[in-house]
Protein backbone atom coordinates (compact mmCIF):
# COMPACT_ATOMS: atom_id res chain seq x y z
CA UNK A 1 0.00 0.00 0.00
CA UNK A 2 1.16 3.51 -0.76
CA UNK A 3 -0.37 6.97 -0.81
CA UNK A 4 -2.11 7.33 -4.19
CA UNK A 5 -1.35 10.06 -6.69
CA UNK A 6 -4.19 12.18 -5.34
CA UNK A 7 -4.34 12.91 -1.64
CA UNK A 8 -8.13 13.14 -1.68
CA UNK A 9 -9.84 10.09 -0.15
CA UNK A 10 -12.72 8.40 -1.98
CA UNK A 11 -15.56 7.85 0.50
CA UNK A 12 -17.95 5.15 -0.69
CA UNK A 13 -21.09 4.90 1.45
CA UNK A 14 -22.82 1.49 1.76
CA UNK A 15 -25.91 2.55 3.71
CA UNK A 16 -28.22 -0.48 3.77
CA UNK A 17 -27.10 -3.86 2.41
CA UNK A 18 -29.34 -6.92 2.35
CA UNK A 19 -28.95 -8.19 5.92
CA UNK A 20 -29.69 -5.34 8.39
CA UNK A 21 -33.20 -5.10 9.83
CA UNK A 22 -35.01 -2.61 12.04
CA UNK A 23 -34.61 -5.04 14.94
CA UNK A 24 -30.83 -4.94 14.47
CA UNK A 25 -30.54 -1.19 13.91
CA UNK A 26 -32.84 1.74 14.55
CA UNK A 27 -30.83 3.85 12.09
CA UNK A 28 -30.55 1.66 9.00
CA UNK A 29 -32.60 3.08 6.09
CA UNK A 30 -34.97 0.37 4.90
CA UNK A 31 -37.59 1.99 2.65
CA UNK A 32 -36.91 3.86 -0.60
CA UNK A 33 -37.72 7.23 0.95
CA UNK A 34 -35.51 6.47 3.96
CA UNK A 35 -32.61 5.44 1.73
CA UNK A 36 -32.90 8.67 -0.28
CA UNK A 37 -33.07 10.85 2.84
CA UNK A 38 -30.15 9.11 4.51
CA UNK A 39 -27.95 9.27 1.41
CA UNK A 40 -28.69 12.98 0.96
CA UNK A 41 -27.86 13.68 4.61
CA UNK A 42 -24.54 11.87 4.19
CA UNK A 43 -23.89 13.70 0.91
CA UNK A 44 -24.25 16.98 2.79
CA UNK A 45 -21.55 15.79 5.21
CA UNK A 46 -19.29 14.80 2.32
CA UNK A 47 -19.16 11.50 0.40
CA UNK A 48 -17.93 10.59 -3.07
CA UNK A 49 -20.28 7.75 -4.00
CA UNK A 50 -23.03 5.50 -2.72
CA UNK A 51 -23.46 1.71 -3.08
CA UNK A 52 -27.21 1.01 -3.03
CA UNK A 53 -29.13 -2.12 -2.16
CA UNK A 54 -32.81 -1.45 -2.87
CA UNK A 55 -35.53 -2.19 -0.33
CA UNK A 56 -39.28 -2.10 -0.94
CA UNK A 57 -41.87 -0.34 1.25
CA UNK A 58 -41.79 -3.28 3.67
CA UNK A 59 -38.01 -3.09 4.00
CA UNK A 60 -37.51 -6.31 2.03
CA UNK A 61 -34.46 -6.52 -0.25
CA UNK A 62 -35.46 -6.32 -3.90
CA UNK A 63 -33.88 -6.22 -7.36
CA UNK A 64 -36.93 -4.54 -8.96
CA UNK A 65 -35.79 -1.76 -11.24
CA UNK A 66 -38.77 0.48 -10.45
CA UNK A 67 -37.65 0.60 -6.81
CA UNK A 68 -34.11 1.42 -7.87
CA UNK A 69 -35.53 4.09 -10.19
CA UNK A 70 -37.33 5.80 -7.30
CA UNK A 71 -34.18 5.81 -5.20
CA UNK A 72 -31.94 7.08 -8.00
CA UNK A 73 -34.44 9.79 -8.98
CA UNK A 74 -34.76 10.95 -5.38
CA UNK A 75 -31.00 11.25 -4.96
CA UNK A 76 -30.36 12.92 -8.32
CA UNK A 77 -33.11 15.48 -7.77
CA UNK A 78 -30.91 17.05 -5.08
CA UNK A 79 -27.43 15.64 -5.82
CA UNK A 80 -27.04 14.98 -9.55
CA UNK A 81 -23.27 14.84 -9.11
CA UNK A 82 -23.19 11.94 -6.63
CA UNK A 83 -21.76 8.73 -8.10
CA UNK A 84 -24.40 5.99 -7.75
CA UNK A 85 -23.66 2.27 -7.73
CA UNK A 86 -26.48 -0.29 -7.72
CA UNK A 87 -26.19 -3.82 -6.40
CA UNK A 88 -26.42 -6.92 -8.59
CA UNK A 89 -25.83 -9.10 -5.53
CA UNK A 90 -25.86 -12.89 -5.59
CA UNK A 91 -27.23 -13.15 -2.05
CA UNK A 92 -30.80 -14.29 -1.47
CA UNK A 93 -31.11 -16.68 -4.40
CA UNK A 94 -31.98 -14.12 -7.09
CA UNK A 95 -31.86 -15.25 -10.70
CA UNK A 96 -29.57 -13.69 -13.30
CA UNK A 97 -32.55 -11.91 -14.87
CA UNK A 98 -33.53 -10.44 -11.51
CA UNK A 99 -29.98 -9.36 -10.73
CA UNK A 100 -29.51 -7.68 -14.11
CA UNK A 101 -32.93 -5.99 -14.25
CA UNK A 102 -31.54 -2.74 -12.82
CA UNK A 103 -29.05 -2.58 -15.70
CA UNK A 104 -31.94 -1.83 -18.09
CA UNK A 105 -32.62 1.58 -16.52
CA UNK A 106 -32.00 4.32 -19.07
CA UNK A 107 -31.50 8.06 -19.38
CA UNK A 108 -31.39 10.05 -16.16
CA UNK A 109 -32.15 6.88 -14.17
CA UNK A 110 -29.17 4.87 -15.40
CA UNK A 111 -26.73 4.10 -12.58
CA UNK A 112 -23.09 5.12 -12.93
CA UNK A 113 -21.77 1.84 -11.52
CA UNK A 114 -23.07 -1.65 -10.76
CA UNK A 115 -21.60 -4.19 -8.38
CA UNK A 116 -19.89 -7.25 -9.82
CA UNK A 117 -18.86 -9.86 -7.26
CA UNK A 118 -16.21 -11.98 -8.94
CA UNK A 119 -16.86 -15.40 -7.40
CA UNK A 120 -19.04 -17.20 -4.87
CA UNK A 121 -18.41 -16.85 -1.15
CA UNK A 122 -19.90 -17.70 2.23
CA UNK A 123 -20.93 -15.16 4.85
CA UNK A 124 -21.52 -15.99 8.51
CA UNK A 125 -25.13 -16.60 7.50
CA UNK A 126 -25.84 -17.54 3.92
CA UNK A 127 -23.90 -17.39 0.69
CA UNK A 128 -23.39 -15.15 -2.31
CA UNK A 129 -23.53 -17.38 -5.37
CA UNK A 130 -21.75 -16.09 -8.46
CA UNK A 131 -20.98 -18.76 -11.05
CA UNK A 132 -18.41 -18.02 -13.77
CA UNK A 133 -21.19 -17.80 -16.36
CA UNK A 134 -23.10 -15.33 -14.18
CA UNK A 135 -20.05 -13.12 -13.64
CA UNK A 136 -19.30 -13.05 -17.37
CA UNK A 137 -22.94 -12.42 -18.28
CA UNK A 138 -23.24 -9.50 -15.85
CA UNK A 139 -19.95 -8.04 -17.07
CA UNK A 140 -21.17 -8.25 -20.67
CA UNK A 141 -24.50 -6.62 -19.81
CA UNK A 142 -22.77 -3.77 -17.98
CA UNK A 143 -20.37 -3.21 -20.86
CA UNK A 144 -23.16 -3.24 -23.45
CA UNK A 145 -25.14 -0.47 -21.70
CA UNK A 146 -22.17 1.63 -20.58
CA UNK A 147 -22.33 0.99 -16.82
CA UNK A 148 -18.94 0.62 -15.15
CA UNK A 149 -18.51 -2.42 -12.87
CA UNK A 150 -17.67 -1.84 -9.24
CA UNK A 151 -15.60 -4.99 -8.76
CA UNK A 152 -16.32 -6.62 -5.38
CA UNK A 153 -13.25 -8.53 -4.20
CA UNK A 154 -13.26 -10.66 -1.06
CA UNK A 155 -10.30 -12.99 -1.63
CA UNK A 156 -7.27 -13.72 -3.81
CA UNK A 157 -9.23 -15.80 -6.27
CA UNK A 158 -11.50 -12.86 -7.00
CA UNK A 159 -8.46 -10.62 -7.47
CA UNK A 160 -7.23 -13.07 -10.09
CA UNK A 161 -10.58 -12.89 -11.89
CA UNK A 162 -9.97 -9.17 -12.49
CA UNK A 163 -7.10 -10.10 -14.80
CA UNK A 164 -9.22 -12.72 -16.55
CA UNK A 165 -11.91 -10.14 -17.29
CA UNK A 166 -9.31 -7.69 -18.61
CA UNK A 167 -7.61 -10.32 -20.77
CA UNK A 168 -10.95 -11.26 -22.34
CA UNK A 169 -12.03 -7.68 -22.98
CA UNK A 170 -14.94 -7.84 -20.53
CA UNK A 171 -14.01 -4.75 -18.52
CA UNK A 172 -12.32 -1.55 -19.60
CA UNK A 173 -10.12 0.96 -17.78
CA UNK A 174 -10.23 2.88 -15.55
CA UNK A 175 -10.83 -0.11 -13.25
CA UNK A 176 -12.60 0.33 -9.90
CA UNK A 177 -12.92 -2.12 -7.00
CA UNK A 178 -13.94 -2.60 -3.39
CA UNK A 179 -11.63 -4.83 -1.34
CA UNK A 180 -13.82 -6.19 1.46
CA UNK A 181 -11.94 -7.59 4.45
CA UNK A 182 -12.81 -9.37 7.68
CA UNK A 183 -15.58 -11.68 6.50
CA UNK A 184 -15.19 -15.09 8.15
CA UNK A 185 -14.63 -16.94 4.86
CA UNK A 186 -12.48 -14.45 2.98
CA UNK A 187 -9.45 -12.14 3.24
CA UNK A 188 -8.78 -10.69 6.69
CA UNK A 189 -7.89 -7.23 7.98
CA UNK A 190 -4.14 -7.79 7.68
CA UNK A 191 -1.51 -5.94 5.70
CA UNK A 192 -0.37 -9.24 4.18
CA UNK A 193 -3.87 -10.00 2.90
CA UNK A 194 -4.28 -6.52 1.44
CA UNK A 195 -0.85 -6.65 -0.17
CA UNK A 196 -1.58 -10.03 -1.74
CA UNK A 197 -4.81 -8.74 -3.25
CA UNK A 198 -3.16 -5.63 -4.64
CA UNK A 199 -0.21 -7.60 -6.02
CA UNK A 200 -2.59 -9.78 -8.02
CA UNK A 201 -4.41 -6.86 -9.65
CA UNK A 202 -3.43 -4.18 -12.17
CA UNK A 203 -1.23 -1.50 -10.64
CA UNK A 204 -3.49 1.26 -11.97
CA UNK A 205 -6.71 0.03 -10.35
CA UNK A 206 -8.62 2.50 -8.18
CA UNK A 207 -9.91 0.81 -5.04
CA UNK A 208 -11.65 1.32 -1.73
CA UNK A 209 -10.90 -0.74 1.37
CA UNK A 210 -13.87 -1.89 3.44
CA UNK A 211 -14.04 -3.81 6.70
CA UNK A 212 -16.81 -6.07 7.96
CA UNK A 213 -18.00 -5.98 11.58
CA UNK A 214 -15.47 -5.12 14.27
CA UNK A 215 -12.68 -4.46 11.76
CA UNK A 216 -14.58 -1.75 9.90
CA UNK A 217 -12.75 1.15 11.53
CA UNK A 218 -9.44 -0.73 11.61
CA UNK A 219 -9.68 -0.88 7.83
CA UNK A 220 -10.97 2.70 7.63
CA UNK A 221 -7.85 3.82 9.48
CA UNK A 222 -5.62 1.90 7.06
CA UNK A 223 -7.50 3.38 4.12
CA UNK A 224 -7.25 6.92 5.44
CA UNK A 225 -3.50 6.48 5.76
CA UNK A 226 -2.62 4.71 2.52
CA UNK A 227 -5.49 3.81 0.18
CA UNK A 228 -7.24 5.64 -2.64
CA UNK A 229 -10.55 5.13 -0.87
CA UNK A 230 -12.64 3.72 1.95
CA UNK A 231 -16.00 1.97 1.99
CA UNK A 232 -18.12 2.61 5.09
CA UNK A 233 -21.73 2.13 6.18
CA UNK A 234 -24.37 0.12 7.98
CA UNK A 235 -24.27 -2.57 5.30
CA UNK A 236 -21.02 -3.82 6.81
CA UNK A 237 -21.24 -2.94 10.51
CA UNK A 238 -23.92 -1.67 12.90
CA UNK A 239 -21.73 -0.34 15.72
CA UNK A 240 -19.36 2.55 16.37
CA UNK A 241 -17.30 0.61 18.92
CA UNK A 242 -15.99 -2.95 19.21
CA UNK A 243 -17.83 -3.47 22.49
CA UNK A 244 -21.06 -3.00 20.53
CA UNK A 245 -22.40 -0.53 23.05
CA UNK A 246 -22.81 2.46 20.70
CA UNK A 247 -25.22 1.88 17.80
CA UNK A 248 -23.99 3.42 14.57
CA UNK A 249 -25.71 5.57 12.00
CA UNK A 250 -24.41 6.24 8.53
CA UNK A 251 -23.93 9.92 9.38
CA UNK A 252 -21.90 9.08 12.48
CA UNK A 253 -19.72 6.72 10.45
CA UNK A 254 -19.14 9.39 7.80
CA UNK A 255 -18.14 11.88 10.50
CA UNK A 256 -15.68 9.38 11.95
CA UNK A 257 -14.07 8.75 8.56
CA UNK A 258 -13.72 12.49 8.00
CA UNK A 259 -11.81 12.68 11.28
CA UNK A 260 -9.54 9.79 10.26
CA UNK A 261 -8.84 11.45 6.92
CA UNK A 262 -8.03 14.74 8.64
CA UNK A 263 -5.42 13.00 10.81
CA UNK A 264 -3.57 12.16 7.60
CA UNK A 265 -4.07 15.60 6.02
CA UNK A 266 -6.48 14.24 3.45
CA UNK A 267 -9.75 15.69 2.22
CA UNK A 268 -12.72 13.68 1.00
CA UNK A 269 -12.85 13.42 -2.78
CA UNK A 270 -15.87 15.21 -4.19
CA UNK A 271 -18.11 13.36 -6.66
CA UNK A 272 -16.95 15.46 -9.62
CA UNK A 273 -13.34 14.44 -9.05
CA UNK A 274 -14.32 10.77 -8.73
CA UNK A 275 -16.25 11.02 -11.99
CA UNK A 276 -13.13 12.33 -13.70
CA UNK A 277 -10.99 9.60 -12.18
CA UNK A 278 -13.32 6.80 -13.29
CA UNK A 279 -14.10 8.23 -16.71
CA UNK A 280 -17.80 8.76 -15.93
CA UNK A 281 -20.03 11.44 -17.42
CA UNK A 282 -19.53 14.81 -15.63
CA UNK A 283 -22.95 14.92 -13.97
CA UNK A 284 -26.63 14.12 -14.40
Amino acid sequence: MQIPQTTNLILNLAPTGMAPTRELSASVPLQPSEIVADVLACADLGISSVHIHARDENGTPTHRKEIYARIIAGIREKRPDLVICVSCSGRGGATLDQRSEVLTLEGDLQPDLASLTLSSLNFSRGASVNSPDTVISLANKMRSVGIKPELEIFDLGMANVVNYLIDHGLIEPPYYANLILGNIASAQARFLDIGSLLAAMPANITYCLGGVGNVQFVIAGMAAAASPGVRIGLEDNLWLDNERSIPASNSAMITKVHALASLHNRSIMNPHELRQRLGLRPSW
